[in-house]
């Protein structure tokens, strides 16, 4: 059998004491004689040049990629904050919204109060309207509890609604001019000349309703006013209802007919004044 080969431990401590030694001794050869390591120097330097262009572009690139990353966690930041800000404004323009609805109601409600300025009156929100959209019927958030009866006249942009039909304990309905049902006895303000003015839904799509059994000899003329007359058993007198167009003869003969544009805004109602009176009918007449 041949000879087993012995195995050499080096020992760490002792590899690391040479290369130690080694490093040593090339400095001071370095430091006493420079112009003998100058070629290893250079040759050294070629070798690691690349590798330390390298880690130059790695680095750069890895830098680059911790900016942007950082960039984009600052812009999400931004974001988050931005969309705060968004949603706190258009909280607030809920807010402001809702106070000019208020200004506008309130705003409303005093120009209705120059109608009938004696007369005791109740504001009144619309909360409901017929289902066909076409505002014949109305229903408001007061009612009996707050002195609401059957008949009382409604007014709206210092016109005439209509009048009060039915009425619950904290609500009431409003039978409109411009239903088919509603006949209101009306008077021209300039000539006293008496008229009716008929409720149209059909017309009322063209923003007009009818006036019927206008005197043949009276002479009235478009955009004239048409009132509350003093015979109705139901409306008080005075009240304006709208403005007359397109009169022409019956075809009777015996009469004239118009158009009648009423002055409430009926499409856009938010709110009423109920006039706290009704009409003492007059004996013998129902309108």
């Amino acid at each position: 059998m041949g000879r087993e080969k012995k195995k050499v431990n080096i020992s760490s401590k002792l590899i690391f004491t040479a290369l130690a030694m080694i490093c040593v001794g090339l400095i001071v050869i370095s430091y006493l004689f420079p112009d003998i390591l100058s070629p290893v120097r250079t040759g050294v330097g070629n070798f690691f040049a690349p590798m330390q262009q390298g880690l130059t572009v790695i680095g750069g690139g890895i830098s680059e990629k911790l900016k942007l990353f950082s960039d984009k966690e600052e812009l999400i930041e931004q974001n988050e904050k931005l969309t705060d800000e968004v949603n706190n404004l258009k909280i607030e323009i809920q807010k402001l919204g809702q106070e000019k609805s208020e200004l506008n109601f309130y705003r409303e409600l005093y120009e209705y109060d120059s109608v009938y300025q004696n007369s005791q009156k109740v504001a009144a929100r619309v909360i409901g309207r017929d289902p066909n959209g076409l505002c014949t019927t109305l229903t408001v958030d007061k009612g009996a509890d707050d002195g609401i009866t059957v008949d009382m006249n409604v007014l709206a942009g210092g016109g005439l609604v209509g009048i009060v039909t039915e009425t619950g304990k904290n609500w009431a309905k409003i039978r409109t001019i411009i239903s088919d049902d509603s006949s209101v006895s009306g008077r021209f303000q300039i000539t006293s000349d008496t008229c009716i003015v008929k409720g149209n839904t059909k017309r009322m799509e063209d923003g007009v309703i009818d006036v019927e059994m206008i005197n043949i000899n009276a002479e009235v003329y478009d955009n004239y006013e048409v009132v509350t007359s003093y015979i109705s058993d139901k409306y008080l007198p005075g009240i304006l209802i709208g403005y007359v167009s397109n009169i022409r003869k019956d075809p009777s003969e015996l009469n004239k007919r118009a158009y009648l544009t009423p002055v409430v805004d009926f499409e856009h109602l938010e709110a009423v004044l109920i006039i706290k009176a009704v009409r003492e009918k007059l004996e013998g007449f129902d309108e």
